[in-house]
């Protein structure tokens, strides 16, 4: 396996990362968000995925996607929060699609096992979600714990659809199962963790072109940050322990990984002479 090879210090390179899965809302936000976005920015995060736990919470993630026009949005609702799936809640997720062009994704939606088991109804919200993605040409984000075998068996009912597993922690055999239904698979800082060889031995058999990182902040922060609050400046950390798996640079697999974000949520590509500055990374971790 080749060395990564990260910017070194001192020397600051452009950099293209995008973190595909973040909850900016969360109050543990609240007192320093500013600050938050000028160090995503100065470690070269050009654009952001704001993911949905609730079709309540969207108003404030429009909020912060007015304060920072690089973030773009998804709506849905969590699987551990279906308990409060009502006969309205399609219909109000699609009115949010509707109102606004900076969504990019439904979600997040799927499968926990691990913390619930109403199984029938995350079945039915699941279901949903995925028809209202077919119906308005957006992918999916998905979360799958302790669930790989049901959500396979329900994507492969429902047909094709674009996503993403987001903060993917399945097997190799797992991973193969989405990677031939042509999803996404994106890496967190659970990437980096010591106990996480299955994790990084099914993030070598991902095709690069199915390659996404995220922070899923403000949790697990990934190393050297374990133990902080995650925030999407780290998602630079998660990059180089990916690099390292799969024998490339920093530069490869920052670069790989922004344009899967692109082509998955159809993002803009943004301009970098009408940036407010150049983002650059002095440290990758």
């Amino acid at each position: 396996m080749n060395n990564p090879s990260p910017p070194e210090n001192g020397e600051a390179k452009t950099v293209d990362l995008i973190d595909s899965h973040v909850h900016l809302n969360f109050n543990r936000f609240d007192s320093d968000l500013d600050e938050v976005a000028e160090r995503w920015r100065a470690a070269g995060i050009r654009q952001l995925v704001h993911s949905c736990c609730s079709p309540a919470e969207f108003e404030q993630l429009q909020a912060i996607a007015d304060r920072f026009p690089e973030v773009f949005l998804s709506v849905g609702m969590h699987p551990l929060d279906v308990d409060r799936w009502t006969a309205s809640t399609a219909d109000e997720i699609r009115r949010c699609v509707d109102a606004d062009s900076r969504v990019v994704a439904i979600g997040e939606t799927g499968l926990d096992f691990f913390k619930a088991d109403n199984v029938e109804e995350q079945l039915l919200a699941f279901r949903t979600h995925i028809e209202i993605a077919r119906e308005r040409d957006l992918p999916v984000i998905v979360h799958c714990r302790d669930a790989a075998a049901a959500a396979r068996d329900l994507l492969q009912d429902m047909g094709p659809v674009r996503g993403v597993m987001h903060c993917w922690g399945g097997t190799p055999e797992e991973t193969y199962w989405f990677v031939r239904m042509g999803m996404h698979i994106s890496f967190s800082g659970v990437l980096t963790f010591k106990n996480a060889a299955t994790i990084r031995a099914s993030a070598e058999v991902v095709p690069p072109e199915l390659l996404l990182v995220e922070t899923d902040c403000p949790f697990l922060a990934p190393v050297p940050h374990r133990g902080k609050r995650n925030e999407p400046a780290f998602v630079a950390s998660v990059a180089e322990h990916l690099a390292a798996i799969r024998g490339l640079s920093f530069e490869e697999i920052a670069s790989q990984t922004a344009t899967n974000a692109r082509n998955l949520f159809c993002l803009p590509h943004p301009d970098v002479s009408s940036t407010q500055q150049n983002p650059t990374i002095v440290e990758a971790a």
